[in-house]
């Protein structure tokens, strides 16, 4: 059996708004890491935005320290809003702004990864005024010898939707080490050990001209700073699932037979799509070699339960958190769904290999 088990694991519900005047709206696209205790921790991306929306306004970071976490609400855009669809604000020079603001709260499941243990009210990562002013988001975990990289979008006036990197010894203090893919690039995992000497990563980068559609890119780096070697290695298929546009899922995950990636691709009609999830598989040696993809007929995972279905953004399944279960057979997939919630999905490694067909581009 492919899929053991799924749930609904946290819900907005859980949380307590940490600013005045703010309610919570969303916890959703979380990222996962095994503790050396054998629990799991999520890093939970939590969206809050005003309660009273009358006068409509874009939140901003204005505190330098997130132990004070503080906001000021940006009213005067009201005479330059030219359109508002659903959590953005267009304005009339061209730009956008969010009416809502992320950041990153802990969460602590037992070593199923099943259950809730703890979760942590406060924030423990924000934005700031010199790194994602208009909120964090999306992080990804991944551990490399003793060292823990998170990849997050930090959202800016100034810089846009950038992703960004911070290290960490301990899960507890992180170095901000800034943006390492500009804007607008997103989705970025890095993969959990070097390949030929170097880091590898994954990345989906957005021209503002549509001469392709948005693809999943490879980049390279001795240091993690400065990455290069830019390739564009799987793209959106046609008559497909994820035939408008595809982005890394959860961190690569290292098989016999090549590395695993979960990723996501949208489809289907409306506006917005129908956000899936599917797999493709890496040649160990030379990433850039896909052996093997989920069909275009078929997702592997899709909005199916009503708490993906309907939500802040309907039809959504988001994976990006990802750890092997204890029996080394199965993968713990940790996903947002419909921008709302998280939820856990428990799958086979041998079901996602077989579920895929060999790689013809």
């Amino acid at each position: 059996m492919g899929k053991l088990s799924d749930k609904l694991l946290l819900k907005p519900e859980d949380f307590e708004s940490s600013l005045r005047g703010m309610e919570v709206e969303g916890v959703f696209n979380p990222a996962a890491i095994r503790l050396p205790n054998g629990d799991i921790m999520l890093y939970v991306r939590v969206a809050e935005g005003p309660i009273k929306r009358k006068h409509l306004g874009s939140p901003m970071i204005v505190s330098k320290d997130q132990s004070h976490y503080k906001y000021r609400l940006n009213r005067r855009l009201k005479r330059e809003i030219l359109e508002k669809k659903g959590n953005v604000l267009y304005l009339r020079d061209g730009v956008c702004r969010l009416l809502n603001l992320s950041h990153l709260r802990k969460v602590i499941l037992d070593k199923n990864g099943f259950n809730i243990k703890k979760i942590y009210q406060k924030p423990f990562f924000t934005g700031m005024p010199h790194d994602g002013n208009l909120g964090v988001e999306d992080p990804r975990l991944t551990k490399i010898g003793r060292k823990y990289l998170m990849t997050y979008v930090a959202v800016s006036s100034y810089e846009g939707a950038s992703t960004a990197l911070a290290i960490s010894k301990n899960l507890k203090s992180w170095k901000r080490e800034g943006i390492i893919f500009r804007e607008q690039n997103k989705d970025v995992v890095i993969f959990p050990e070097k390949i030929n000497g170097m880091y590898v990563a994954l990345h989906r980068p957005e021209g503002f001209f549509s001469f392709s559609k948005p693809s999943i890119w490879i980049s390279y780096s001795k240091d993690l700073t400065f990455w290069g070697e830019d390739k564009s290695i799987v793209h959106p298929r046609r008559n497909s699932w994820d035939e408008r546009r595809i982005g890394s899922g959860c961190p690569p995950i290292k098989t016999n037979e090549g590395w695993l990636e979960i990723y996501h691709g949208i489809g289907g009609r409306g506006e917005r799509g129908v956000y899936s999830a599917g797999a493709f598989l890496m040649d160990l040696k030379n990433p850039e070699k896909i052996l093997a993809r989920t069909p275009k007929t078929e997702p592997l995972m899709k909005p199916g339960k009503k708490y993906e279905r309907k939500g802040f953004i309907n039809n959504v399944v988001f994976p990006t958190g990802i750890v092997r279960d204890l029996n080394d057979k199965d993968l713990l997939i940790y996903s947002g769904g419909a921008d709302s919630i998280i939820s856990v999905r428990r799958m086979s490694i041998k079901h996602i290999l077989n579920s895929m067909t060999h790689h013809s581009g």
